[in-house]
């Protein structure tokens, strides 16, 4: 495997495939934001976060959502226990056995819908991102958040970010010294000037967030 970035289609752009391809980013970065720079100095190397794609990677999203890291780790490792991490099994088990592995009833809801989605996870590999994120929002309970956070572990896009996530918005503030936590859109307009590496500079805020809250920002 290449130690850079695999070269796809202008429209999907540069994948993520090493942690030599997240060091590239990141000294990229540090060249290009000095308060980068010192981020990196106390998080150190940056982690590569790459996921499998596919309906385990969605169904631990929606997992995620709206609870700690700690608890979506807690519920998760109970539906692999008790083997209902397939669509097939997602379909077959009862509300009352999802309840039993903590999913609440609206996440249920959002496990079953994924089930019958039938999303072609082959064909979002090639897919623009802005068309992964608009085939995955249309399955209830997958958000524009969830999609993105799919387009960057599980797919490997280099230039993805997810301002919407608070984690993300929280080291912001505090690393370039803002009065309020940015909001999605302002999150967003600032992270254009991080492209290529917006997925990168999101790994990076996640470390800088565990170094000054002590506690884990994504999953």
């Amino acid at each position: 495997m290449s130690d850079r970035p695999s070269l796809q289609p202008a429209d999907v752009g540069r994948i993520i495939e090493t942690p030599d391809c997240v060091a590239e980013g990141a000294a990229h970065l540090a060249r290009l934001e000095p308060r980068f720079a010192h981020a990196l100095e106390l998080t150190g190397p940056l982690p590569l976060r790459r996921r499998k794609d596919g309906f385990q990677a969605l169904l631990s999203a929606i997992v995620s959502q709206q609870v700690s890291v700690a608890a979506a780790d807690a519920i998760w490792n109970r539906l692999r226990a008790a083997n209902r991490c397939g669509p097939r099994l997602i379909a077959r088990a009862s509300d009352e056995e999802l309840r039993a592995c903590g999913l609440s009833r609206q996440k249920i809801r959002y496990a079953r819908a994924l089930a019958e989605a039938r999303i072609d996870y082959a064909a979002l590999r090639h897919s623009p991102t802005d068309e992964v994120v608009e085939t995955l929002v249309a399955v209830p309970g997958i958000g524009v958040w969830t999609a993105e956070i799919y387009a960057m572990f599980s797919l490997g896009r280099a230039d993805v970010f997810a301002p919407g996530d608070l984690a993300l918005q929280e080291a912001a503030r505090l690393l370039f010294d803002l009065e309020a936590r940015p909001t999605d859109r302002q999150l967003r307009e600032i992270a254009g000037a991080w492209s290529p590496w917006r997925a990168v500079a999101a790994r990076l805020l996640w470390a800088y967030y565990h170094v000054e809250k002590q506690k884990e920002g994504i999953r």
